[in-house]
Order: structure tokens, then sequence, then C-alpha cells
């Protein structure tokens, strides 16, 4: 069924009017990690029951909350007709990192899907669990959240041809353990107005999202990424900017006068698309300090991050600007407790610093192992217009360097080379390969993937997109990295 079009993340908005929304844009979806793995179901029938319908009230409220849309949005959101849908059939096997899926179409639309498909990620574990131990993912299953959950589980087991399981439905329990994670974390900055919460991209679905907002603001907490969840439970939608914003602009300065000068509220600096200490940081407080009184924060991500707050700090005072600091990415209790002990410690004042969870709040106090950081799933802006982008970041050691372009996979089937091979669209097909995105559907099975070492399971680049990767980290690391 249709979705609320408020069923996104707040930055969605902001992004879409700081940026084009009517330009046609690529995004892919990839798992970082988790061993080979089964595709449960049709993608592009799937991805057509989560688009969205907008409705006037829908647009009142985000107006009610600093987020009112122009026409170009509202005429990108309408036209689901314009979506291309590229992905690995029903029953295909693929491994980490491939591109199993990407979506082309106006900007605003395919930027609003990503944390609703960010949630496939649960049925393809529960697809690939069924297939490879049933009794451990008896235990997986055995306890779940909601009954949306629970529904979302079998139907996947029906999917791939497992008999069903029982399943017993736990909703008090969850919220019980999300309402304590909550005030653990409450307790340790003295204040939950300094906390908000940013995990429906680590949700199974919306109803356990929902649940855990119900949790989170009992325990005070009132603020949240989740916009429909927001206007349900009278909570604030938060957001401004992702690392897609700054891809779209091919530069942190760029990118961060868009947000500012585009939009009348406070902006949220977002630092390591491309490197936090040599570009993101820089160009921040290069904009802060041409209004050093307007409020706006910087916000950390990848890499080391105690490393780039006390080199934020130090430069901030250097400047004789103050901006506020956010802290999100992993966080969990102890490293809270180690960034309050260090703005202590540089007299950095409470109300200057804050923190966001997502995973923390809503997938460690699943008690199903089946969470989104299991497998690492990804979906990441790959092309803008005719423009091939990246996200480079702060953590290459851990493969969070994205794919440019409009990557298709193609499956190794005679010879030699890796398993996958990432092309792209329209490329012909390498020999000894065939196109994966474009093979018959067949029932899912994990047969032939046994005894397959993490070497045998790498992906290699066609000739044509290693060009583009290597022209685009020439491009924004002339020196090198």
């Amino acid at each position: 069924m249709p979705q609320s079009l408020l069923a996104t993340d707040g930055y969605k908005f902001s992004m879409a009017e700081a940026g084009w929304p009517l330009r046609k844009e690529t995004f892919y979806y990839s798992h970082r990690k988790g061993g080979p793995q089964v595709m449960p179901l049709d993608l592009d029938g799937y991805i057509r029951t989560l688009l969205p319908v907008a409705r006037a009230d829908d647009y009142a409220f985000l107006a009610q909350h600093d987020y009112e849309m122009g026409v170009g949005f509202k005429a990108a959101i309408q036209r689901t007709d314009r979506l291309t849908v590229r992905a690995i059939p029903r029953g295909a096997l693929f491994f980490p990192r491939e591109p199993i899926l990407t979506l082309t179409g106006p900007s605003a639309l395919v930027s609003w899907l990503e944390p609703l498909l960010l949630q496939l990620n649960f049925r393809i574990q529960v697809a690939t669990q069924a297939l490879q131990d049933r009794e451990a993912l008896s235990r997986a299953l055995a306890t779940v959240t909601c009954e949306e959950e629970k529904r979302i589980a079998l139907e996947t087991l029906d999917q791939v041809g497992v008999k069903a399981l029982p399943i017993r439905v736990d909703s008090e329990g969850y919220l019980q353990r999300v309402r304590a994670q909550v005030k653990e974390l409450v307790d340790i900055v003295e204040d939950p107005s300094r906390i908000f919460e940013v995990g429906l991209r680590a949700a199974t679905c919306l109803e356990q999202h929902e649940l855990a907002l119900r949790a989170c603001k009992e325990a005070g907490v009132q603020r949240t990424s989740n916009v429909e969840g927001a206007r349900v439970l009278g909570m604030t939608p938060v957001g401004t900017m992702g690392h897609e914003h700054v891809q779209r602009y091919g530069s942190d300065d760029a990118a961060f006068r868009a947000m500012h000068e585009r939009r009348p509220q406070r902006s949220s600096y977002l630092l390591d698309t491309y490197d936090t200490l040599t570009s993101g940081i820089p160009a921040a407080y290069k904009l802060i300090s041409e209004e050093p009184q307007g409020g706006d924060s910087i916000r950390f991500d990848s890499g080391n991050k105690k490393l780039q707050y006390l080199y934020a700090v130090t430069r901030a005072r250097d400047m004789g600007i103050h901006p506020v600091l956010i802290l999100e990415d992993g966080l969990d209790a102890q490293m809270t407790r180690e960034f309050e002990e260090l703005r202590r410690q540089v007299g950095w004042e409470p109300t200057e610093q804050f923190y966001g969870y997502g995973g923390h709040i809503v997938a460690r106090t699943m008690t199903s192992p089946l969470t989104r950081d299991r497998v690492a799933a990804i979906y990441k802006l790959s092309c803008s217009g005719a423009t091939a982008v990246m996200k480079f970041g702060n953590e290459l050691a851990e493969g969070k360097q994205s794919i440019p372009g409009t990557p298709v996979l193609f499956r190794r089937r005679t010879g030699s080379g890796p398993l996958g091979l990432v092309g792209q669209a329209g490329e012909p097909t390498p020999q000894g390969y065939l196109p994966l995105m474009e093979a018959p559907p067949e029932m899912p099975s994990l047969m032939g993937t046994e005894g397959l070492t993490p070497e045998q399971q790498r992906i290699g680049y066609t000739a044509t997109t290693q060009a583009l990767v290597d022209s685009l980290t020439r491009r924004h690391f002339p020196q090198g990295r």
C-alpha cells in the first residue's frame, strides 16, 4: 500500500529544498558485509509498494516544522512513472559490497525512499538464515518486537519455501528495553533535550520504530528524524544534511552554502563526505565565521571522532567562533560518557553539544541479531544529473568508499576473475560474465556458496567503473589520499 509522504527522515525535505528536486539522480543499495546472501522477492514490485502519496495536511505539517516544500519537490514526488529500477532478480545470490539495486528518477523521489528501502535488510537476512540454518533462525525469531515484524518474517519464509516458525510478539518487553536504554543516556547527559533519535533506518519496519519512539518520548526525548512518527506522537521532526547533499554539489563549501543560503533555518554541516579535517571543518568554519551568531552546528560522522572533536574545538577558539557540536554514528552509552568528559575538559557548554542515536536505541534493544548493522546495509547517491559522484569519508579501511555512476552487476559464469564485477548501465557484458540484473528469477537458494573464502567473494570493477573511481579520486584528492 502507498506510504505517507512523512514516512521518511526529516533531512530528506531540507536537502530537497537546498538541492534540485527534479534532477535525474541514481542511488544504489548494497550490504557491506554478511557473506553470501539471497534476494527473496521481486524488488521492482516491492519498491512500488513503498512509493509515497502526498496529502495537503502532510505539507501543512512540514511547513509547521520549518520544512515548507516548494513546487519542485511536490512535482518530483508525483513523478513515479519516471522511476527506473535495475535490480537482481528474485532468488539471486549476492555478496558484500555488490550493488544489488539501483534507482534512477527525480532526485526528491529516489532520495525519499532511503529509510524504507534500508529496512529491506531484515527480509534478506531472514531469507538467508532460513536457507542456511533453520535452528539459528528459530532462535533469532523466537521473539520479535511487533506484529508487523512477525508478518514480514512469515511472509519472507513463505517466499523462500521454508515452513513457518513459531514467533512470539513482545512489544512491551521491547518498549521497556528502549526506555531503559534512553534513560541511561539521559542520565549521562543530564538533559533529554540534548538528545535526538535517528533510528528509522535501523528499524525492521515502521511499527517497530513507532514503538521505539513511544519509549523515547516516555524517557523525555522529544525530537526524531522520523517525520511521520513525530506527527503521530506529537514529537518534533529534525534533520538538515546527509552525504548525498554534499555529493550533489561536489564540494563541502558549495554544499554548505547552498543549505545556509536556501533555507532560513539553522544548518548542521556534515563534515566527512570527503575528509573531515582537510575539507569539512575548514569549509564549515569559513561559513560560520561569516555569521558567527547564526547558531549553526557541525556534525561528526566517520573516522576518529575524538581527534576530530579536539581539532574542531581548538580551531574554533583560534577563529573566535563557537559552533554547536553534534555527535552521531555508532554512539553508545560509553562513548557518550567519553564525549561528555571531553566536553568538560575543553570547557564546552552542555547547551552547545548534542547527541543523535539510531541503532543503539532501536536495534540493540531487539532480541533478534538480524539488524541493519549486522550486514551494514547502505543506500548511496552515485550519479547526480550526468555527473558520477562518490562518498569517500574517513574510514577507507572499513570499505565505506561508495561506488560512482549507474552501477550494474555482472556475475562470472566461466573463466577466472572476481565472482562479481561492477560495471555501468549500458556497458557491454564482459567476456565470461552475465548481467545479473537481467537474469530470470529463480527459487532462492544458497547452493554453491559453501566454503567460499572472503577473497573468492570479492568484487571487482570493470575498466569503465574503475576509470570513474580514479577520476573522482584525483578530483577531490589531487595530492593523493
